[in-house]
């Protein structure tokens, strides 16, 4: 059997930059602080004077509590809050009263209400090179880099952050390049291979290697002078099929002249509430529980796409003005939630995002206030969301009805900016429980702001409750708000052949090749 040489994918310690070992005087320090998700929750609902939350829908027909699907029964509180009225009710008719008043005020409520607050102290991010590999992916000759970020933990060495990061840029076109963040994992695309000469020298060695382990092999190699138990992989095919729609986005991506950073949600924080107390957010708290305005992980998930992008800032190859961010589901919440609060991203493609992205909190379909609440999602959020989710408390009980924003407003947040809205559809998987309907209302709603900021929206009017979501596959494209429905599954992968041109030609860029 024959040995491939190729890149393993997992990590070892010494590979991130951690193979020192510190003593540490734990004694000096805060200790951590260990919960389970739900003895966290159960922590903030305390802080909070809360006895009791609703319980969550269920996906299942059989269960009591079965989500609700009836359209009928979707509008509890059908009047959103309105985006160009200011809280001491004066009618926002102008860009400078918009940035200056009403923007500041939405975003306040969603940092206190339901994202958290970034804290002033968060440490410093060190952002070290570890591999610089010239590749090719398909025909596309790129530069390909594998980052870690060292998040300063002098404070509190007993957490270690370290982000990690891989991007890719084309090395065929005139630069600098637009580039793509897209959270999950990172990985080197095609590592460049040893030439024939140092593959020699590498057989030569495993050979050596291999008969001081086991003598009994050196006859084995004798018999077969001329095998190499190591072979380089199958090189790049230049003679590939072009890319297409149905190819993989990344290779959609440089082949339009992008570029594309990938990164790792779990290196900044662990998708789990058990965890609070680690990652970024407990690396800033001591390792203590939360406080019910601190960042949950979707606001941490997009701190970290803003580090990215301090970095792609010092990448000669890419425009830094000119740096998207891409997200599905959980994550598609962040790349919007990132979008919306660093104005340094110029654009957005966000996809299948529902509750706690592009669909509005007001709605009661499928997934609901209360599935954000439980104890599987409460981490993404502030603890002073589980307010809006609560049965019996100091304060009553409150519903998403009480919420003081929607997401039509974290919609507006990004404008003018470009902003793609990407679903698919149920019978592929990308379940009902999103609310589509709930999300197209959004984008039709956050149009006013767009239109006020001079950029246009999807093209209709902006009464979010005559609007009818349209047909599958007919993409409104026209504007800097952007929607379309593909006929997939629960990915933004079938868009993109629509994004990327969308894109450039708001970016107004033009592959040229070199």
């Amino acid at each position: 059997m024959k040995i491939y040489l190729i890149f393993i994918g997992a990590m070892s310690l010494s590979y991130l930059g951690l193979s020192q070992q510190t003593v540490i005087d734990s004694n000096k320090y805060p200790p951590l602080t260990t919960f389970t998700a739900q003895q966290d929750q159960a922590n903030m609902m305390q802080q909070l004077g809360i006895k009791k939350l609703r319980p969550e829908p269920s996906a299942s027909e059989a269960d009591p509590n079965y989500a609700n699907y009836d359209e009928q029964l979707a509008n509890p509180c059908p009047l959103l809050p309105d985006i160009l009225t200011a809280k001491n009710g004066k009618k926002i008719t102008t860009p400078t009263e918009w940035w200056n008043q009403r923007r500041p005020e939405i975003a306040e409520d969603f940092e206190k209400e339901m994202y958290g607050r970034i804290p002033k102290n968060v440490p410093k991010v060190t952002w070290t090179v570890k591999v610089t590999d010239n590749e090719f992916v398909g025909r596309v000759p790129v530069v390909a880099k594998h980052l870690i970020g060292h998040v300063d933990n002098t404070d509190y060495p007993l957490i270690d952050v370290n982000i990690n990061m891989v991007v890719v840029l084309p090395t065929n076109v005139k630069g600098p390049v637009p580039v793509l963040i897209m959270f999950g994992f990172p990985t080197l695309p095609a590592p460049a291979q040893p030439n024939p000469s140092d593959m020699e020298k590498i057989n030569l060695a495993f050979k050596e290697m291999m008969i001081k382990t086991n003598p009994d092999l050196k006859q084995i190699f004798d018999k077969y002078p001329a095998y190499s138990p190591i072979t380089r992989l199958p090189a790049p095919s230049f003679f590939a099929p072009p890319v297409t729609g149905d190819s993989p986005p990344t290779e959609q991506l440089l082949a339009a002249g992008w570029g594309y950073c990938t990164l790792e949600t779990g290196s900044i924080q662990a998708d789990n509430g058990a965890v609070l107390t680690r990652g970024i957010i407990g690396l800033v708290n001591k390792g203590q529980p939360r406080k019910p305005d601190d960042w949950g992980a979707l606001r941490a998930w997009g701190w970290g796409a803003s580090k990215a992008l301090d970095y792609l800032e010092t990448e000669p190859l890419v425009n830094a003005k000119q740096v998207g961010i891409e997200g599905v589901s959980r994550y598609g919440k962040a790349a919007l939630v990132a979008m919306a609060f660093d104005q340094r991203f110029a654009l957005g493609l966000i996809g299948s995002s529902g509750k706690g992205g592009t669909t509005l909190q007001r709605r009661v379909f499928g997934e609901a206030v209360e599935s954000l609440a439980s104890s599987g999602g409460f981490h993404w959020l502030a603890g002073n969301y589980l307010k809006y989710a609560t049965a019996e408390s100091s304060f009553g009980s409150k519903t998403g009805c009480d919420i003081p924003v929607d997401s039509h407003e974290l919609l507006a947040l990004c404008a003018p900016r470009p902003t793609f809205v990407s679903y698919g559809i149920p019978e592929k998987g990308d379940a009902k429980w999103l609310d589509q309907v709930g999300s197209y209302k959004a984008t039709i709603a956050a149009g006013t702001v767009f239109k006020l900021l001079g950029a246009k929206d999807l093209g209709v009017s902006n009464d979010y409750n005559t609007e009818n979501m349209p047909p599958v596959l007919s993409g409104l494209l026209d504007g800097e708000l952007a929607w379309r429905q593909h006929n997939g599954g629960h990915t933004d992968a079938p868009n993109f052949q629509f994004f990327i041109p969308w894109a450039s030609k708001q970016l107004k860029y033009e592959r040229l090749t070199k």
